[in-house]
């Protein structure tokens, strides 16, 4: 018996074996019954579904209504490929018991394999929401994100996946289906906003995020000021050409980039990415104190950023506050426990404590952590385009 047969023991089949009469069938007709019935449970003992499919079906001749013979005879031909054949025995089931959640989204995948995808979304809509066992449910919910995306209904399709990472978010198929319904779904919005607005603000500012995408940062640097000549206010258009400016080895681009973070903070005073940036620029100059205020600023606007917890604690150790900057570093670690430099931060002060075990335990988990984040940044570097150097006299595009 294959892989996917073994799934009956985990609920596909119903009552197989169950003592089953007909209360106003003969006896004789009971009997017969009965003996299919017992005959399609030994040959399952001995996992031999093709000999049970014909004792089923000579049972449901018998006693057509029966839902627990009809769903077991439609789970058996489904797991044999034969859609077609199943599709009407798993719906009497369905409908002379439907709380058969499983066997209700059974059907609806039976139903996409025979192109009736108006039933099958109906039947996977209902069960879906429904269905506890993880395995099956992210079998039935990526149908379902299938049949959402040959319709166009690519929202719907993106809630099903969110739903699909809850219950299971290591999932690679589950994740890959969310890169192409996202990827999708960008695309689709940006030809909508090609269409409605083609030189809105915003419709330049994707267009600085297609420039990144192929490594043209001074193109990306246009469009991003063009954008800011039609709205300078546009929430985070500053900030994101700072970014871009700030990759720059140029002290003049530098600069540049540093007037787009205060800019940032001036268009919007939350902007919590903003001060921490300003706060690195100042650490590398020595202006402790006002990397800390910048820091600090960061941490107070968004407490759950590891990273800006981070880049106050090493403020601290400068500063000599070491007590402070254990408490954030150990915080850290709590909100990010796959931060490599935090982990060796902290190690580092447990060792001038003396706190020998603590010490080499944040040491293991820097190395740990730093290997695998060494590893899927060879990944990203394999996927992504390597951006041209900004140069001066390209920085000013207008």
């Amino acid at each position: 018996m294959n892989a996917k047969l073994r799934i009956f023991s985990a609920g596909f089949i119903l009552m197989l074996g169950a003592t089953l009469c007909l209360s106003q069938a003969a006896p004789d007709r009971q009997r017969e019954f009965a003996a299919h019935i017992q005959k399609a449970q030994d040959y399952m003992r001995q996992k031999r579904p093709d000999l049970a499919i014909p004792e089923l079906q000579a049972a449901t001749e018998i006693n057509p209504e029966n839902a627990e013979t009809q769903g077991n005879l439609g789970v058996l031909l489904y797991f044999q490929g034969k859609f077609a054949d199943a599709t009407p025995h798993l719906r009497v089931a369905l409908e002379n018991q439907p709380a058969l959640i499983k066997i209700q989204g059974l059907l609806g995948i039976a139903e996409v394999r025979t192109l009736d995808f108006a039933d099958a979304r109906k039947d996977m809509e209902a069960s879906f929401p429904q269905i506890v066992d993880k395995k099956f449910k992210v079998e039935l919910g990526l149908e379902l994100v299938g049949l959402y995306t040959r319709t166009g209904d690519l929202d719907q399709a993106a809630s099903t996946l969110a739903q699909l990472r809850k219950a299971d978010p290591e999932n690679a198929e589950v994740l890959f289906a969310a890169y192409r319904t996202y990827s999708d779904l960008s695309s689709e919005s940006m030809m909508a906003l090609a269409l409605a607005a083609p030189d809105s603000a915003q419709m330049h500012q994707i267009l600085a995020h297609e420039e990144i995408k192929e490594g043209n940062t001074n193109g990306a640097i246009a469009q991003y000021r063009k954008a800011m000549a039609i709205d300078p206010k546009l929430p985070g258009i500053h900030f994101e050409l700072a970014e871009l400016l700030n990759t720059s080895q140029d002290a003049n681009i530098k600069k540049e980039a540093e007037q787009e973070y205060r800019q940032a903070l001036t268009v919007n005073p939350l902007d919590e990415k903003a001060e921490c940036r300003l706060g690195e620029i100042d650490a590398v100059r020595g202006n402790t104190s006002q990397a800390y205020e910048e820091f600090s600023r960061a941490v107070a606007l968004q407490p759950a950023d590891s990273d800006a917890k981070l880049d106050l604690a090493k403020t601290l150790v400068r500063m000599d506050k070491l007590d402070s900057a254990q408490a954030l570093l150990e915080e850290t670690v709590r909100l990010e426990p796959t931060n490599a430099l935090a982990h060796y931060r902290l190690g580092t002060l447990y060792q001038k404590q003396r706190r020998v075990e603590d010490a080499k335990r944040e040491v293991e988990l820097y190395k740990k952590y730093k290997e695998m984040k060494e590893k899927l940044h060879a990944v990203y570097k394999e996927l992504m385009i390597q951006p041209a150097e900004i140069r001066p006299d390209e920085s000013d595009q207008k």
